[in-house]
């Protein structure tokens, strides 16, 4: 069979349905995949497809990292409604509100709020290290979904180290080429909950394209 060729006639056909787009696409990510010989681990399957078919990058099938237990983990804590703190108000915009808000969940992103800047300033310290510490005062368990600043991983860290704060769950996936996977990495290194995307990939979008899988597994 010549899978190339079949892949071929997929992506040329004219579709006009937003949802047979998607249905499509997956289908030639599966496609590939198997031309490639990458089997997904099946739970995990459905976020790592939708991180490709957000990038059309095949790296993340090898690339991410699930810490013991975290696909359950995750799931709990988000139909339990626990609040999600993102990184940049780019991602915060690209979790399904529907969804979201079906399962209970706030989304909160403090990057933008006048006391983050005036503390940072203050401080000489990035807004996301403020962020992180305004964070840690949210009563509800909180799924931290970073896309973009390695310094809110490492302050991340830095509270867990020092006793004063355990995040609930840590999706990190911010892109960059300064302490970016230096950050992935102390997370990893922790008990902590986390799907990390080892290396120097990820994103805002990606960040965002991982809590929308796992909001609609449950759904």
């Amino acid at each position: 069979m010549d899978t190339h060729r079949i892949r071929y006639d997929m992506e040329k056909m004219i579709i006009e349905k937003p949802e047979d787009i998607e249905k499509k696409s997956f289908e030639i990510i599966g496609m590939e995949l198997a031309e490639k010989g990458i089997m997904l681990p099946e739970k995990e399957a459905p976020l790592i497809k939708r991180l490709i078919h957000t990038s059309a990058d095949f790296d993340y099938a090898e690339t991410l990292y699930f810490s013991e237990g975290a696909w359950d983990k995750a799931i709990s804590l988000l139909t339990s409604g626990a609040d999600i703190v993102t990184d940049t108000n780019m991602t915060k915009a690209g979790i399904n509100k529907t969804a979201a808000a079906g399962l209970g969940i706030e989304v909160h992103c403090f990057m933008a709020d006048p006391d983050v800047a005036e503390e940072s300033k203050k401080r000489s310290v990035t807004r996301a290290e403020v962020s992180m510490e305004k964070s840690a005062g949210i009563e509800k368990p909180v799924i931290f979904a970073i896309g973009n600043a390695p310094t809110a991983l490492i302050k991340l860290r830095e509270m867990y180290d020092a006793g004063i704060y355990r995040p609930a769950f840590i999706i990190g996936v911010p892109v960059g080429f300064v302490n970016v996977v230096y950050a992935k990495e102390l997370i990893m290194d922790t008990d902590i909950p986390c799907i990390i995307n080892r290396g120097r990939k990820g994103g805002s979008n990606i960040a965002a394209a991982a809590v929308n899988a796992l909001m609609y597994s449950i759904r």
